[in-house]
Parts: structure tokens; C-alpha cells; sequence
């Protein structure tokens, strides 16, 4: 299982990567091919912030090209970081929340 977290926590470095470098049609792929892994796992705490993590930055990029669905991954990513309370990810919602600035 270890290897599964370290493969969608690359995934998801990988994206934000992407995305910054303005390929957001790569870092979509990579934040997708993230969540496939992470959804098959069982829930656990460190799953969980890889989900709420992987969400959030998908809702981001989503927003930056203004591409539909992203309020699906707000509500997710938003969901998974106040149930795990993980101060980086509740930083990150409070922030997408607020309708602040995007912020890879």
C-alpha cells in the first residue's frame, strides 16, 4: 500500500508541476490518474489527505482554464481536508473557499 501512496503523491506532484508550467491538459491526466489509485484504497488518514490534496488542486487547475466540473472537487477536496484536519489542505480550501486568488 505504501507504494501506492508514493505513486499518487508523485501523481499529484507531477500535476502541480504541470500545471504551473501551463500544461494543464497534462496535469488533469495526472491529478485523474491520482484519484483512480487513491479511490481503490481503504480509507485511512493519509489516503484521505492525498484525496483532499489531489481535489483541490484539480478544482484549481479546473478554474485557471475554466473547465466545468470543478465544483464537484471543491466540495471534495474542501470535505476531505475538514475531516482530516490537515493544516495544509484546510489552508488550501479556506482559500478556494474564500474566492481568493487560485494558488498552485
Amino acid at each position: 500500500m505504501r507504494s501506492a501512496y508514493l505513486t499518487a503523491a508523485r501523481a499529484l506532484q507531477l500535476g502541480r508541476e504541470w500545471a504551473v508550467e501551463g500544461d494543464q491538459r497534462r496535469a488533469l491526466s495526472s491529478y485523474a490518474e491520482a484519484l483512480d489509485l487513491l479511490t481503490l484504497l481503504p480509507p485511512e488518514r493519509t489516503r484521505d489527505v492525498l484525496l483532499a490534496h489531489t481535489h483541490l488542486a484539480f478544482y484549481q487547475t479546473l478554474e485557471l482554464v475554466g473547465a466545468p466540473g470543478s465544483q464537484r472537487h471543491l466540495q471534495l477536496g474542501v470535505s476531505y481536508a475538514r475531516s482530516t484536519r490537515d493544516p495544509l489542505a484546510r489552508a488550501i480550501a479556506e482559500e478556494c473557499l474564500s474566492g481568493l486568488e487560485v494558488v498552485m
